[in-house]
């Protein structure tokens, strides 16, 4: 019984019916992996003597296994035990595999730092390859620059450029230490200690990068050396490391005097000139040993872009003589300046600069004489934003480029000009009045837009750099007039329910009338007064038609209508007509339909070629093919036409325009004796005087203004007394030139005829306007919103011809007797904007049964000094709009340009 009352502890501790199976073999064998208590690992042992020191040894070998805690049975820990075996298998143990969640992907202090040594060591052995694998530039190797060779239309060469300054390579001792201070003063102040690269300027250009700004500053000299080494200018990944590499390996290895050298001997400093003593003799005709402190300032200044610092000018809007030699005149004294705050030039010194140094004539202008530089410019111009190449790689050479420009054609035009300025200026005999007048003219081919003929001064040989075809800030006077039309035949006015207006429409003309806003409310103008619009004449027209309006150009009937169109509406036309946006008045008054805007006699005489050829509108060219090393270069196809207006509206322009030849203001282009049409244009104080014609055959602008080419600003003077006479119009100097040279460039050509335009529009008189259908025109002024003919008396032109002491008759001068006995004057001249005074020609007399155009018509006072030249890139025309292509056969000719 004492047994059998010791059984029951014996089993209640041995786990009854579980302690039977503990000894089979096969749960044993199963060891941890079975999942089950790893006591039972050894079944010799009795269970109270096994259970304790087995859990104990298990607890140790799991907190060295680094497992401990992971569960609370070995079970657990031999699964941990197993992912750690795993783990010392792997090369990289990533992710984690002794982790659990997101501490799995937590990198351990020896990963982190391996990953990064092994990093730094890759870049250090790549760095060495590449260092030790590139090669140190040669200047000499960069030396040699060649011609860009120009053709004319027919494929003569015109002219060769470039290449002929080539680089002089000159020791270090050889250039001035002025200049050796000035550059590293300007481009690189640690030059002298730094290792060929400078991490914080890199570090400076990447900010300014990302806010926007310039990237200038991140390069030393040395980088600049190398790059300038590299003359395709690849702006790729490759060429930017490999410039690194060298650049690093000059720092390390290369005498400072050398890279130095180097630089200046190989830098672009513009007008064709690579290298100190090239940009020294450019500039200042000397050798660079020889330079000044001053010059070495002002070449040190050119150095930070000659497209934007040498004065001569440069490519775009922003690169004029006038901008580009004010930003080099400041760059000049901060340079000096600079010498003096690093050290390199004491202030008494610096004292003694305040005069701009004074540069000889360009060697490139004197090779380019006439007209030759203004075509090689306007080709190069075009050239280089087509092909997105930079001036210095342009000046490098080895172009063949083939142009638009008809020779004949530009020599007639040439002589058109030269013998009217002969015949018409006397600058000795009237030095107050007949210097600095300057002609700009400009003939487009309408069937494709290529630039046939310019004239863009009297040459750069002469000192006169820039190119009046490509005017800026010279307003157009009345040639705006056919854009406000053009813009009410298309979209009509408040009065014609939306649709366009017949030419017959009428609109009061009398001087002073009250111009009203669309709501039919007075303009108010300066003096907070109803706004009264200002003709040049004080002729009481009454009201007439618009017809009539352009013929005689009479300023009030086109200052309404342009409120009753809309100016944005005419800015739509004339955009589509090829008219630049950034040369447009932007302002909404009477003067913009007057011709305050400033487009250039190129875009003038495209934009009229659109009217020509039945409102199919052609981008102007220059350029038909360029090759570099024999091969043609792609993108120079003609510019593809696009409809800029229905054929009917631009044909009925045309007839209007034809009207103004034959009867109204430039019945002087009558002599070209073949259909024509046109349009003079003249501005407030008598500025600037237009006429813009054309034939089927050729469209071309001829503009004439006096702004002394030097002079800071160049603003524009009153033409008053040029040539000895009291005005000069648009209908007068500039119709004559372009009557002389349209006979001269269409001789032999055979007369076409303009298209017959179809009849459109409604006839939808102004308001006010008398209803019953008008019979001949009145003299007297009707019932209309204008007040009272102007408080003044009508202003009597002066008779040119009392009998006895009649003056000679002058190419320029009115000597035409009307048929009906009274003298044609051709003058349209400026308004009144706000109460202003126009300029009052009043050359024309209504003598007799009443001559055309006495006096009549007016611009508005010249605008704002807008860019419109053809170096800007061109705003997309309207495309898709209806009608036929007119104007002639269409032409063959390929090409872009202008």
């Amino acid at each position: 019984m004492s047994e059998h009352r010791r059984k029951p502890p014996q089993q209640a501790q041995g786990g009854g019916r579980a302690a039977s199976r503990r000894p089979a073999p096969q749960r044993s064998g199963r060891g941890a992996g079975a999942g089950h208590d790893a006591r039972a690992a050894s079944p010799s042992a009795s269970y109270g003597e096994q259970s304790p020191s087995g859990g104990r040894v298990e607890a140790r070998r799991a907190a060295q296994r680094g497992s401990a805690g992971r569960g609370r049975d070995g079970a657990q820990s031999g699964r941990s035990g197993t992912g750690a075996s795993r783990s010392n298998r792997r090369l990289v143990n990533y992710p984690r595999s002794d982790r659990d969640g997101w501490k799995r992907f937590v990198p351990s202090w020896k990963l982190v730092s391996g990953t990064t040594l092994g990093f730094l060591a890759v870049i250090i052995a790549g760095a060495g390859i590449g260092i030790a694998m590139v090669s140190t530039p040669d200047a000499n190797k960069a030396a040699q620059a060649q011609n860009n060779v120009f053709y004319w239309a027919d494929g003569s060469q015109m002219v060769a450029t470039g290449g002929s300054m080539n680089r002089q390579i000159v020791q270090i001792d050889e250039i001035p230490l002025s200049m050796r201070n000035a550059v590293i003063a300007a481009e690189n102040e640690s030059f002298e200690t730094d290792k060929g690269v400078d991490p914080m300027g890199i570090a400076r250009a990447v900010v300014n990068m990302a806010k926007g700004g310039s990237t200038q500053g991140g390069s030393t000299i040395t980088q600049q050396y190398v790059k300038n080494n590299f003359l395709d200018s690849e702006q790729t990944l490759k060429r930017k490391v490999t410039e690194l590499f060298i650049s690093i390996r000059l720092g390390l290895t290369a005498p400072k005097d050398e890279v130095l050298a180097g630089y200046l001997n190989t830098a672009y400093y513009g007008r064709d000139a690579y290298g100190i003593q090239a940009a020294s003799r450019a500039y200042f005709g000397k050798d660079c040993k020889n330079l000044t402190p001053s010059e070495s300032a002002f070449l040190a200044s050119v150095l930070k872009g000659p497209n934007l610092y040498n004065p001569d000018g440069g490519l775009g809007t922003a690169a004029t003589p006038e901008l580009n030699e004010q930003r080099a005149r400041q760059r000049w004294a901060w340079v000096l300046d600079r010498e003096v705050v690093v050290g390199r030039m004491d202030q008494a010194e610096r004292a003694k600069y305040t005069e701009f140094p004074a540069r000889v004539e360009s060697e490139q202008a004197r090779g380019l004489s006439g007209q030759t530089g203004y075509l090689v410019e306007t080709a190069k111009q075009y050239m280089m934003r087509k092909l997105h190449i930079s001036a210095d790689k342009m000046a490098l050479g080895g172009y063949q480029i083939r142009t638009t420009f008809d020779k004949a054609r530009v020599e007639a035009l040439s002589k058109a000009v030269d013998e009217t300025r002969k015949d018409f200026l006397d600058e000795k005999r009237r030095p107050d009045t007949d210097t600095h007048v300057q002609f700009g003219a400009a003939s487009v081919d309408p069937k494709t837009g290529a630039i046939v003929a310019l004239y863009g001064g009297p040459g750069m040989d002469k000192k006169h750099f820039t190119n009046n075809a490509d005017t800026q800030g010279v307003p157009v006077g009345s040639t705006w007039k056919p854009y406000v039309l053009a813009a009410a035949m298309e979209y009509g006015t408040q009065n014609s329910d939306g649709e366009g207006i017949s030419v017959d429409s009428k609109y009061m003309a009398d001087d002073l009338t009250v111009i009203t806003n669309r709501a039919g409310k007075p303009l108010l103008g300066k003096n907070r007064q109803p706004f009264r619009q200002k003709n040049e004449s004080t002729t009481p027209y009454g009201y007439v038609t618009l017809n009539k309006a352009m013929e005689s150009s009479i300023n009030v009937p086109f200052a309404q209508l342009v409120f009753d169109v809309g100016h944005d509406k005419v800015r739509e036309v004339a955009k589509s007509t090829g008219i630049l946006e950034d040369s447009m008045d932007p302002n909404d008054n009477a003067s913009f339909a007057l011709g305050t805007s400033t487009p250039s006699a190129i875009r003038m005489a495209d934009s009229y070629a659109t009217f020509a050829a039945s409102g199919t509108h052609h981008e102007p060219f220059s350029v038909t093919s360029v090759k570099k090393d024999g091969v043609e270069l792609p993108g120079f196809e003609a510019p593809k036409p696009q409809r800029a207006m229905d054929n009917a509206i631009a044909d009925n322009i045309t007839k209007v325009l034809e009207n103004v030849v034959q009867n109204g203001t430039a019945i002087k282009a009558k002599k070209l004796e073949r259909p024509a049409a046109g349009k003079t244009g003249t501005t407030d104080k008598n500025k600037s005087a237009w006429f813009v014609g054309y034939t089927p055959e050729l469209s071309t602008a001829v503009t004439l203004f006096r702004s002394d080419p030097n002079a800071k600003g160049q603003s524009l003077q009153s033409m008053n007394g040029v040539g000895g006479i009291d005005s000069i119009h648009g209908g007068d100097i500039p119709t004559v030139i372009w009557t002389e040279y349209m006979r001269e460039a269409l001789k032999g050509a055979p007369i076409k005829e303009f298209p017959e335009p179809d009849e459109i529009g409604v006839i939808a008189h102004a308001s006010g306007a008398p209803s019953p259908t008008p019979s001949a025109p009145s003299v007297s002024p009707s019932p209309s919103p204008s007040p009272s003919p102007s408080s003044s008396p009508p202003k009597v032109s002066p008779s040119p011809s009392k009998s006895e002491d009649k003056p000679r008759c002058r190419p320029w001068q009115v000597c035409e007797t009307d048929p009906d006995g009274g003298t044609t004057s051709g003058n349209d001249v400026g308004g009144l904007i706000g109460g202003g005074n126009g300029a009052n020609g009043g050359n024309g007399a209504n003598g007799g049964n009443g001559a055309n155009g006495g006096g009549n018509g007016g611009d508005a006072g010249a605008g704002g000094a807008a860019d419109g030249g053809a170096g800007g890139d061109p705003s997309p025309p309207t495309p898709g709009k209806p009608g036929r292509p007119g104007g002639g056969s269409w032409g063959t000719t390929t090409g872009v340009g202008g």
